[in-house]
C-alpha cells in the first residue's frame, strides 16, 4: 500500500476520532460508539487508526451516531479523494470486468493522445477479439471475479474505435517480451501479430517495439497509460493506480521517453514483429 494512500487514511481515522470525542450529545468512548452501530469494537479502532478503509455506509453510519449528520459529505469527499488514486481490483471487479471496460471506454473517449508502455502483453488497444478473450479469462481465473467475458471483449472493441477517429493519437510502446507471451493458443497469437502488423503506418497509431537486445537506460518495469496530460494509470496485481499530479506524470513521461531512444519504429518495427511471428508453431 502506498505511503500517501495510507497517510490519507490514517488522517481519515484522525478526523472520525474527532467526530466521536466531539459528539453534541458528550464524549463517547470507542465502546460506546461501537454499542451504538452494533459493531464490533475492533472495526471503530481499525478505522480510527487507519487500519480498516470505511465504506460510504460507515461514514454515514458514524455521522449519525455521534450526532454529526452534517459532517458525511465531508468524510465522502476525503474518502473519495483518496481511493480514487488506490483502486482496488476487488472492488471494482465485483460486477466483472465488462463494467470496468466500459469505465476505460469513457476515459479513453475524453482524451487526445493515449501514451503507453506495455511490457507484459499486446495491448488493449490493438488486441483482436481473441486475444482479449483469452486475457480476460486469465484474470477472471486469477481473481475470481465473475466471468462476463463476452461482455469484456465487447467493450474493449468498442473501445479501439478510437483509434479511427482523426485527431486522435495512440502512441504506444512494447517490450519485445510482450509479443512471445504465450497467453493464448499459437493461431491466436500469429493472428495478433498480423494484427500489430497491418497497423505500423497508421495515421493515429506511433507503434514502437523494444527489442530484446536493445541497450536500455531504464529497466522494462511497470506497463502504464498517459490519458492526455491529466492521469496516469498503473496496473498492479492488487490495485489499479490512478495518478494525476503533476510531478508524477512528468516522471512518466519522462520514462516513456528514455523508454523510447531504445524502440525501433516503422519497417524496423515490423521487422521485430515478423520475426517472433515466423517462430511460433501453429
Amino acid at each position: 500500500m502506498s505511503t500517501d494512500y495510507q497517510r490519507a487514511r490514517e488522517e481519515l481515522g484522525r478526523r472520525l476520532r474527532e467526530l466521536r470525542t466531539e459528539c453534541p450529545d458528550g464524549r463517547l468512548t470507542g465502546t460506546e460508539l461501537a454499542q451504538r452501530l452494533d459493531w464490533p469494537q475492533s472495526k471503530v479502532s481499525k478505522l480510527e487508526n487507519g487500519r480498516q478503509t470505511p465504506t460510504d455506509d460507515d461514514l454515514r453510519a458514524w455521522t449519525e451516531a455521534v450526532g454529526q449528520p452534517a459532517a458525511f459529505a465531508e468524510l465522502r469527499a476525503r474518502l473519495k479523494g483518496f481511493e480514487s488514486h488506490i483502486r482496488s481490483w476487488r472492488r471494482q471487479l465485483a460486477a466483472g470486468h465488462g463494467p470496468v471496460q466500459e469505465r476505460w471506454n469513457s476515459l479513453v473517449d475524453e482524451s487526445r493522445t493515449l501514451l503507453m508502455w506495455e511490457n507484459s502483453t499486446i495491448s488493449g488497444m490493438v488486441q483482436t477479439a481473441d486475444y482479449a478473450r483469452h486475457v480476460f479469462d486469465r484474470y477472471t481465473d486469477l481473481r475470481c471475479s465473475p466471468r462476463d467475458t463476452e461482455d469484456a471483449v465487447r467493450a474493449r472493441m468498442k473501445r479501439q474505435e478510437w483509434l479511427y477517429r482523426p485527431g486522435k493519437q495512440l502512441k504506444l510502446l512494447m517490450w519485445e517480451g510482450a509479443l512471445w507471451s504465450k497467453v493464448c493458443p499459437p493461431e491466436v497469437l500469429v493472428a495478433q501479430l498480423d494484427r500489430l502488423l497491418g497497423m505500423v503506418g497508421m495515421d493515429t497509431v506511433h507503434l514502437g517495439i523494444v527489442p530484446l537486445d536493445s541497450a536500455l537506460r531504464l529497466p522494462p518495469a511497470n506497463s502504464f497509460c498517459m490519458l492526455d496530460d491529466r492521469m496516469v494509470a498503473v496496473e498492479d496485481w492488487h490495485a489499479e493506480l490512478w495518478l494525476d499530479d503533476a510531478e508524477t506524470i512528468a516522471l512518466y513521461r519522462r520514462v516513456w521517453d528514455t523508454l523510447a531512444e531504445s524502440a525501433v519504429f516503422g519497417t524496423d518495427a515490423q521487422q521485430v514483429i515478423a520475426r517472433v511471428r515466423r517462430s511460433i508453431k501453429v
